[in-house]
C-alpha cells in the first residue's frame, strides 16, 4: 500500500512547483483518510500555503442527494482553483461520479488512488481535461497474464464477484493475451475487468504476500519455536502470536520476481515510486492516462521530483496555463503584505512600503530599510543613492534671492552716495548724517550677509552667517535707536532752561551704537566660545535626500541673538512713536516708527515660519526675512529724503525745514 507521509509530501512539492498556495480538500471519514487529511493540513500550512475549506463525507453510508448538492455548491462557490481529494477505495472513488466533480469547470483536481482506471466514459458527460492523479507507479508482473487466463471460478465456489469477473474476461474488449473462449450462455457480464487500466494493485499485493511469506518463513525456522506447543507432529500457527510475526516482518529483505529489492523503511513502508497521471477525457469517449510526472520518495534531493509541465492538457477554461490558485494577487516588489484580520495568512492586502523602505521580492512580509545613505526609487523596489541637496545659487530661488541682494545692496550704495554728495544740504545735516552713514554701510553688509546663506555649507560660512548677520543688524538697530534718542533730546533742548543742551553732540550718539554693538559682539563671542555652529548632514530627511546644513550648535545662543535684536527694535519703535508728535522740522521720528513695524512684524512672522520649515527652504525664509527687513529700513527711513533731495529740491532748504518750528 501507498505511503501516506510519502505521497502527501510529493503532493505538497506539485503545490509549490506550481505555487497554488490556496486549496481545499475533499476525504473520507475513514481512519487512514483522516490521517492523511490531518498530516496533509500540516504538510501545506507548513510551506506557506493556505486551506479555503475541508469537506468529510462518510465512506459507509450513501450519500443523500442533499449531502452531494451541499458539496457541490461549497465546490463551485469556493474562490481556490485547486481542490485534493483522497479516493484510495472503489466505495469513494464513486463519490467522484456523484458530485460531479469532474463536471465543475476551472478547478483542478489532485487525488489520490490505488485503484485502476477505466479506459472509456459516457460521451454525454461533459468531463474535464483537469485532473491529476497521485498513484503508485504499476508494474506488470511475470507470467501474471498466464494466471489470469486460467483462472477458474471453481477454485472459489462460494464467491460471486470472482465467477462475474471470471466470465467478464469473455468481453471483447479484453486484449488476445487475456481473453477467453466463452459459450453464448455466458454472455451476461455483471462486471468488465477489461475497461480497467491495470489488474488492481497487482503488484503491490504481490509484493505484500511475498513480504509476509518471507516473514513467517524466517519466524518458523527461528529460534523462537522452540516456546510454542505441538499438537502431534505439526506446530499449530495460531502459536505464533502477532506481535511475533511483526518483527520478522520489519526486518524482511528479498528480491522479487523482477529482481527488486524489496524492504521496509522505518514508518514500515515498501519503497514505492509514485507516477502523475493526467486523465484526458478525448471527445471518442476513451480516457488517456498521460504520465505527466513522477515522486520518487527514495532518490536524491533535487531528482525525487519530476513534473512536465508542456504535455500537461488543462481545459479551456483557464485563462492562463498553468492555472493559477491562490487567495491574493501577488504583491508586486515594492509592496509587503498587510493581513486581513480573521483571513488565513495567504489572504492579505498588499500595501506600499513607507517611506525609506523597499521590497524587492515579491510577496514579502515586511520591507527592509534603506541604509542612512540611501532612498527608495520611485518603484520602492530598490534603494538608490540619495541626492545631495543644499541652498545653492544655481537653483532658480537662490538666483532670485541673489538678485534681490545685489540689487538693494547697490540702491543703498546709491543712497549712500546721494548723502555724501548732499551732505551739506539742510535735510541731510538735520537727520544727523553720521549716523545716517553708518546706518546705509549697516545696511548695506546686511544685504550682502544674506549671500554667505547661499551655497555649500562649510565652516567658515556656518560661524559667519549668523554672527555676521547678528552684529550688521545690531548696528544697524542701534543707530535707529540713535537717531530716535538724538530726535528726541533735539526737541527737549529748544525749551528754556533744558539741562540737555550739554548731552547734544555726535559722542551721545556714537556711544548708543558703540555699546549696544558690542553687547550683541559679546553675546556672539560666548556662543562661538561654548557651542558654534558647523556643518551637518542631516540623513533623516522625509523627501530622501542628504540636506547639507549649520546646525546652529546653541539654539538658546541663536535665539538670544535674535532677541536682542528684537530687544533694541522694541525700544526703538516705543521712543519713535512716542516722539511721533513732534514738530514737522523733527518728522523722522514717523519714518523710525514705521521702519521698526515694518522691522518688528516680518520678525515675528518669521519665527513660526522658520519653524515650520526645513532644509534648503528654511535658509530660503531667514534670507527673506533679512532682506525684507533692511529693506523696509531702508525706504521708510531714506527714500522720503531722496525724494525730497532728488525730486523736490525746493523743500531742501533751511526756510521750508524751519518754516513751522
Amino acid at each position: 500500500m501507498t505511503s501516506i507521509l510519502n505521497i502527501i509530501t510529493g503532493i505538497v512539492k506539485l503545490l509549490k512547483h506550481f505555487n497554488w498556495t490556496w486549496v481545499g480538500i475533499i476525504a473520507p471519514d475513514d481512519d487512514s483518510s483522516l490521517r492523511f487529511v490531518q498530516i496533509l493540513k500540516e504538510g501545506i500550512e507548513q510551506n506557506g500555503a493556505c486551506i479555503e475549506f475541508i469537506e468529510i463525507f462518510s465512506h459507509i453510508y450513501a450519500f443523500s442527494q442533499k449531502r452531494y448538492g451541499k458539496i457541490n455548491e461549497t465546490i463551485r462557490k469556493s474562490s481556490t482553483n485547486v481542490i485534493i481529494g483522497h479516493f484510495n477505495t472503489e466505495n469513494t472513488w464513486s463519490v467522484f461520479g456523484e458530485i460531479n466533480i469532474l463536471e465543475i469547470p476551472g478547478k483542478v483536481w489532485i487525488t489520490t488512488t490505488d485503484i485502476d482506471f477505466q479506459l472509456i466514459y459516457p460521451v454525454e458527460l461533459s468531463l474535464k481535461n483537469n485532473t491529476l492523479v497521485f498513484t503508485g507507479v504499476k508494474k506488470h508482473i511475470p507470467s501474471f497474464l498466464n494466471f489470469i487466463r486460467e483462472v477458474n471460478p471453481i477454485m472459489f465456489p462460494n464467491d460471486n464477484v470472482t465467477t462475474y469477473w471470471w466470465i467478464g474476461l469473455c468481453d471483447n474488449k479484453c486484449s488476445q493475451s487475456i481473453k477467453k473462449a466463452c459459450s453464448t450462455d455466458e454472455y451476461r457480464y455483471y462486471i468488465f475487468p477489461c475497461i480497467y487500466t491495470h489488474f488492481a494493485n497487482s503488484y503491490n499485493i504481490y509484493n505484500a504476500v511475498y513480504a509476509l511469506a518471507h516473514a513467517l518463513k524466517d519466524m518458523l525456522f527461528s529460534g523462537s519455536g522452540k516456546t510454542t506447543m505441538w499438537n502431534g507432529d505439526h506446530r499449530r500457527l495460531s502459536d505464533y502470536l502477532p506481535w511475533k510475526l511483526h518483527h520478522y516482518l520489519k526486518n524482511v529483505h528479498f528480491k522479487n520476481i523482477l529482481g527488486e529489492e524489496i524492504s521496509f523503511d522505518g514508518n514500515g513502508d515498501l519503497p514505492i515510486d509514485y507516477s502523475i497521471i493526467n486523465l484526458i477525457f478525448l471527445p471518442n469517449g476513451t480516457v488517456k492516462y498521460e504520465i505527466v510526472g513522477s515522486y520518487k520518495p527514495y532518490a536524491s534531493s533535487g531528482e525525487d521530483f519530476t513534473i512536465n509541465e508542456k504535455i500537461i492538457v488543462w481545459e479551456a477554461a483557464f485563462t492562463k496555463t498553468p492555472p493559477q490558485s491562490i487567495c491574493t494577487q501577488s504583491c508586486s516588489p515594492g509592496y509587503r503584505k498587510l493581513p486581513r484580520e480573521g483571513k488565513p495568512v495567504c489572504c492579505y492586502d498588499c500595501i506600499s512600503c513607507p517611506d525609506g523602505e523597499i521590497s524587492n521580492q515579491t510577496d514579502m512580509d515586511n520591507c527592509m530599510r534603506c541604509p542612512e545613505d540611501q532612498w527608495p526609487n520611485e518603484n520602492r523596489d530598490v534603494c538608490v543613492p540619495k541626492i545631495i541637496s543644499f541652498f545653492s545659487y544655481e537653483e532658480p530661488l537662490g538666483i532670485v534671492l541673489m538678485l534681490i541682494s545685489i540689487f538693494f545692496f547697490l540702491i543703498t550704495a546709491v543712497i549712500l552716495g546721494i548723502f555724501i554728495n548732499y551732505r551739506e544740504t539742510p535735510i541731510v545735516r538735520s537727520n544727523n548724517r553720521s549716523l545716517s552713514y553708518i546706518l546705509l554701510v549697516s545696511l548695506m553688509l546686511c544685504f550682502l550677509c544674506s549671500l554667505i546663506f547661499i551655497g555649500h555649507p562649510e565652516k567658515v560660512t556656518c560661524i559667519l552667517r549668523q554672527t555676521a548677520f547678528g552684529i550688521t543688524f545690531t548696528i544697524s538697530l542701534s543707530s535707529v535707536l540713535a537717531k530716535t534718542i538724538t530726535v528726541v533730546m533735539a526737541f527737549q533742548t529748544t525749551k528754556p532752561g533744558s539741562k540737555l543742551r550739554k548731552w547734544m553732540g555726535s559722542r551721545v550718539s556714537y556711544s548708543i551704537v558703540l555699546s549696544c554693538s558690542l553687547l550683541q559682539v559679546l553675546f556672539c563671542l560666548v556662543w562661538l566660545g561654548t557651542a558654534p555652529p558647523f556643518p551637518h548632514r542631516n540623513m533623516q530627511t522625509e523627501d530622501g535626500t542628504i540636506r547639507i546644513e549649520c546646525n546652529e550648535g546653541s539654539t538658546i545662543a541663536f535665539y538670544c541673538v535674535l532677541g536682542y535684536l528684537g530687544f533694541l527694535a522694541g525700544i526703538s519703535f516705543i521712543v519713535a512713536f512716542l516722539a511721533r508728535n513732534l514738530p514737522d522740522s523733527f518728522n523722522e521720528a514717523k519714518y523710525i516708527t514705521f521702519s521698526m513695524l515694518v522691522f518688528c512684524s516680518v520678525w515675528v512672522s518669521f519665527i513660526p515660519t522658520y519653524l515650520s520649515t526645513r532644509g534648503k527652504y528654511m535658509v530660503a525664509v531667514e534670507i527673506f526675512a533679512i532682506l525684507a527687513s533692511s529693506a523696509g529700513i531702508l525706504g521708510c527711513i531714506f527714500i522720503p529724503k531722496c525724494y525730497i533731495i532728488l525730486l523736490r529740491p525746493d523743500k531742501n532748504n533751511r526756510k521750508y525745514i524751519t518754516k513751522h518750528k
